[in-house]
């Protein structure tokens, strides 16, 4: 599915920047396996992720990539795909073995490409967990003329860590 919306262009201005395979080999460049785990969500849980990142999810299936390297886990990627204004924009949000945002990469846009977020300012996001100030005009700078591009990306990370704490912690404990 990701490869078909990625491949989808709305527009001239649309851009893919990493096919899923590239994007996950620059998520883990020293991983030795990248294990891909389906999560189902029951609605309990989805319930408990929305509350947590006070943002919807649009599917309670769930993609984890874990990274590994010595069966030692490097880290978890999640790739969320979400509408801008009008068009399609792919981001991966790459968490640490703890938790917290190791990096954010945007995968696609297919809005004007005047709306896209910078890596500056993807950076904001590193080294981040899920606090109440992850939020635009808080932690996280807005981007004057690209402010639904900002929330789409705060939006992203928001979900990725409220799967990480509702999903995948309790496994590590």
């Amino acid at each position: 599915m990701l490869s078909l919306v990625l491949g989808l262009a709305g527009n001239g201005a649309a851009k893919v920047f990493y096919s899923k395979d590239e994007a996950l080999h620059a998520a883990f460049p020293d991983a030795e396996s990248i294990e891909k785990e389906t999560l189902f969500l029951t609605d309990e849980q989805a319930k408990q992720v929305e509350g947590l990142a006070k943002v919807k999810l649009d599917s309670k299936m769930i993609t984890v990539h874990t990274g590994k390297r010595n069966q030692k886990v490097l880290g978890y990627a999640m790739i969320d795909i979400h509408i801008v204004r009008t068009q399609l924009e792919a981001v991966m949000i790459v968490l640490s073995p703890d938790g917290s945002v190791e990096s954010t990469l945007i995968l696609a846009f297919h809005e004007a490409l005047d709306y896209l977020p910078s890596a500056r300012w993807l950076r904001q996001f590193s080294n981040r967990t899920l606090t109440p100030d992850l939020a635009l005009n808080q932690a996280i700078a807005a981007i004057s003329g690209a402010t639904l591009s900002a929330y789409g990306v705060t939006d992203s990370a928001r979900r990725a860590l409220a799967v990480y704490q509702v999903m995948i912690a309790p496994k590590t404990r």
